[in-house]
This record gives C-alpha cells, sequence and structure tokens, in this order.
C-alpha cells in the first residue's frame, strides 16, 4: 500500500505541471472505486483551476479555483492511492490501460501541443476521487486526522504525552492515524529499530529518552524514503513511472529469519493489529 512518502513522492512529482493549470475534461471510465466517482463530478470540475497541491496524511489535495465554471464547482478534489493505485501524467491521447479508471486532462496553452492529463491506475479500485465542499479540516476523512510526522507538532513531548495512557503495543499506536499520520508498517518497523525499541512494548513504558529517539528515527526514516522516491514492493510507481528505491535500504521489513545487520541475530516474526512485524529480539529493547 502507498504510504507517506510514495504520496508525497507522487505529489512532488506531479505538481509541477497541475499548479496553475485549468481542468479541460475529468473524463471517468470506471467510477466504482472505493467510494463512487460522483456522477456530476466532471462537469463540476471543468474550467477550474488548480491551486498548490497539499498532501494530508495519505491523500492528495488539489484545491479548485473557480474559472468561469460551474456555481457548484468543488473548493478542492481529494485523491487517495488505495492499496495498489498510481496516478502519472501521460499525453491524454495515450491508449488506456485496463485498470486506467480516470484521467484528469489539463488545457494546453499551445495549440498545436496534445495536452497533458493525470491518469489514475490501479488494479484493486481502491482508491478514491472524492469533492471536497467543505473546509478541509471539516471534512469527514480529515477532520480526525492526527499530526503530520513531519510536522514540529509531532515532537517527543506530544509522543509522551499520548503514550501515558496507552496499553497498546507501541508500533500499533505510532500507526494510527488518529495518534500521527502517515508512519505505515514499513516506515513504522524501520523506526523502531533504529531506535532500538521492541515493538511490541506496551506503549506506557516507553520512557522520555525512548519518545526522542523514537521520534527522531520516524522523522528520519520518512525523510530519507521520500529522497529515494518511496518504496517499491510491487505496485507503486511515482508521478513519472519510475519506482522508489528505499527497498534497498530496509533493516527489517520483510527479513524474517535473516540475519540482523548489526548483531547477526536472527530476525522475529510476530503479528501487532494484524500487521506482519519483523524486529530484532537482541537489539529492540
Amino acid at each position: 500500500m502507498p504510504e507517506l512518502p510514495e504520496v508525497e513522492t507522487t505529489r512532488r512529482g506531479i505538481a509541477p505541471w497541475l499548479e496553475g493549470a485549468v481542468i479541460a475534461a475529468l473524463e471517468v471510465r470506471q467510477p466504482a472505486l472505493r467510494w463512487p466517482i460522483p456522477a456530476d463530478l466532471p462537469s463540476r470540475v471543468q474550467g477550474c483551476q488548480i491551486g498548490l497541491l497539499v498532501r494530508r496524511s495519505k491523500y492528495l489535495i488539489l484545491p479548485l479555483q473557480n474559472q468561469a465554471a460551474s456555481a457548484q464547482a468543488p473548493l478542492a478534489l481529494l485523491c487517495h492511492l488505495g492499496m495498489s493505485g498510481s496516478l502519472r501524467l501521460v499525453d491524454s491521447q495515450a491508449p488506456w490501460k485496463k485498470h486506467d479508471h480516470y484521467q484528469l486532462t489539463l488545457k494546453s496553452e499551445v495549440a498545436d501541443n496534445p495536452p497533458r492529463a493525470l491518469r489514475y491506475h490501479d488494479p484493486r479500485r481502491f482508491g478514491a476521487l472524492l469533492a471536497c465542499d467543505e473546509s478541509l479540516e471539516h471534512h469527514p476523512l480529515l477532520c480526525r486526522l492526527g499530526p503530520e510526522p513531519l510536522d514540529d507538532a509531532f515532537d517527543a513531548a506530544y509522543l509522551y504525552q499520548i503514550t501515558r495512557k496507552s496499553s497498546r503495543a507501541i508500533k500499533t499506536l505510532i500507526m494510527d492515524a488518529h495518534a500521527v499520520v502517515g508512519v505505515g508498517n514499513i516506515y513504522a518497523s524501520e523506526a523502531l529499530f533504529l531506535a532500538g525499541i521492541d515493538p511490541r512494548k506496551a506503549a506506557k513504558r516507553l520512557s522520555r529518552p525512548a519518545c526522542v529517539r523514537l521520534v527522531d528515527q520516524i522523522k528520519q526514516v520518512l525523510q530519507a524514503a521520500i529522497e529515494q522516491g518511496g518504496t517499491t514492493l510491487k505496485d507503486f510507481v511515482g508521478g513519472d513511472g519510475k519506482p522508489g528505491y528505499f527497498v534497498q535500504q530496509l533493516r527489517v521489513y520483510g527479513r524474517e529469519g535473516q540475519p540482523c545487520l548489526v548483531c547477526q541475530t536472527p530476525l522475529r516474526k510476530v503479528v501487532l493489529g494484524q500487521r506482519a512485524t519483523c524486529f530484532c529480539p537482541l537489539c529492540q529493547r
């Protein structure tokens, strides 16, 4: 599943082409995604200008400005990549692939050039394209989310505070979007290893120094993954169609039974919150 680094990689890849562009058309080939694409959405967004792209958790937000468009134009479009989705910039006249579901065609500034389009590909159809008609902080999918892990609001003091009354495993807690967004299975496993913390440990047992280490490693791991274009295990590609290379830096994720890269102890695997979790029983306490 695309995590925060993969979504951020996509945002950075498509933003230079979308920001300031006018939507010429929205073509929907398959509306039955995780939530059905509204039938009137193409007419509502046609003629709107796209503002500065924003990522909130794993959602991509395309703010819209009404440029002689419908009076019912939404304030923004919310895009989610689901479990296997990707957004790519293509020639609007390029042949559609089997699992291409919608295309946002941009108005071309040069009459002789074929317009570019943002096309969504998703074999599992678990992504989404939704209209946001209210302010983002009040949207039901966004209003209860925790802080962004790369923002200053997510610090050791915050993590220490929210762990005090939680008996959940620390890995389960940091993967909860109500606590902090975007720390998925891969990056939670990697950050906990680098911080030397057993993923099974009850959150309330973390000391202040442990919270400092964990916050620091979450930020470092996510930033490194973004710089490497995310982690491609199977489906993910960025907006330019290229895979992510952070998979080459994985220390514990997916390495059950292999030797720890630090102490050579065989890595163990447990299931926490229905997610496979690999860790080193010696390095992580």
